[in-house]
């Protein structure tokens, strides 16, 4: 028996991956439905063998599901979460929209499994943002052996962060500029073919920007909030994969060869770091891959006890979907729902 699991912004990019990846990961579904704005309703999207047609997010019926996978922007998850929670299935939203919400769990499931026994109070799960969650990944298990005492990370996030516009961008303005024709930007604020741009989200008063802000914010939710941590945002000209460059100051030495160690045994996390000409990886080596990659493994010798390493992922996986649906296996494991009933209050 399976569940009844509907997926809202089912023709975006991450909700087409959600769907793949509830395939892959055969979580147990008995009905799909795609759900979409009215202007998609009849799109025709793929589940497995099957081929859906979207539903139109205003009409349907959230209280015949289970389990709502929510990827279709945060003014949508403002408008709608809370309401289909309230009809009885659990939310999972990939939005900003209910991350800092003290009674909305935000989970990344190698990270913070316990905080799963929150899902009940909004019946809303919160995933975190696509850099955050490779982060937190390669951090937790250094952080539970060192504590982390100060982290500065720098991330070049590819285009597919922005959706399916920053992708065409990029196509677009590639094929342009060999062409000599018209590169002008339109999602983005600057060229971003041959070129990178350290700015995503909106600048705040305090010259950061957002998207830098839900970085240290909600590695403190899910970590430890005494960390401190700074954060440079910057957009390259790569379709998929974030890549992150981070240093780490611990309150204990901890030398590299300990530090492999450690994330060799960390789930989620597969270390390739040889010294070596291509002893590392780069995003076109971990598209479609589930894990978090680590490689570039060194001593920070600037700072008492630091270390700086190479962080690595699929951000329409691991950043989005993936960590989606196995939020969704986590409420099933932990019997916070269940395939015959639904939603049930989790007992502790």
């Amino acid at each position: 028996m399976g569940y009844r699991v509907a997926v809202v912004g089912a023709t975006g990019n991450v909700g087409r991956e959600m769907m793949n990846i509830i395939e892959e990961l055969n979580f147990p579904v008995d009905k799909m439905h795609a759900i979409a704005s009215r202007k998609s309703k009849g799109v025709e999207v793929a589940f497995g063998d099957q081929t859906l047609k979207c539903e139109d997010l205003e009409q349907f019926d959230f209280s015949t599901v289970d389990v709502v996978l929510m990827s279709a922007g945060g003014a949508v998850s403002k408008a709608w979460s809370e309401k289909i929670g309230k009809a009885g299935p659990i939310v999972i939203d990939n939005s900003s929209a209910f991350r800092m919400d003290d009674d909305v769990p935000l989970i990344v499931p190698e990270v913070n499994p316990d905080a799963v026994k929150l899902a009940r109070k909004k019946n809303i799960v919160a995933n975190p943002n696509c850099s955050t969650a490779q982060l937190v990944v390669a951090l937790k298990p250094l952080h539970d052996a060192a504590k982390a005492k100060r982290v500065v990370v720098s991330t070049y996030q590819s285009v597919s962060g922005a959706g399916k516009e920053g992708m065409d961008e990029l196509w677009n303005q590639t094929k342009a500029i060999y062409g000599l024709g018209d590169a002008t930007p339109k999602k983005f604020p600057k060229q971003i073919a041959f070129n990178v741009i350290p700015y995503i989200g909106s600048f705040r008063d305090d010259g950061y920007t957002d998207e830098e802000a839900k970085m240290w914010d909600e590695t403190h939710k899910m970590i430890d909030p005494s960390i401190k941590l700074t954060v440079t945002c910057v957009r390259v000209p790569v379709f998929v994969g974030h890549s992150e460059s981070v240093t780490v100051e611990f309150d204990r030495p901890i030398e590299p060869d300990e530090a492999r160690e450690i994330l060799r045994e960390a789930p989620g996390v597969l270390v390739i770091d040889k010294l070596e000409h291509d002893g590392y990886v780069t995003p076109v080596d971990v598209a479609g891959e589930h894990a978090v990659y680590v490689s570039r493994i060194r001593k920070d010798p600037t700072v008492e006890n630091g270390l700086s390493f190479w962080v690595v992922g699929d951000n329409l996986r691991k950043g989005a979907a993936l960590n989606a649906v196995q939020i969704a296996q986590l409420l099933d494991e932990t019997g916070v729902i269940t395939p015959s009933s639904g939603y049930r209050s989790l007992t502790v």
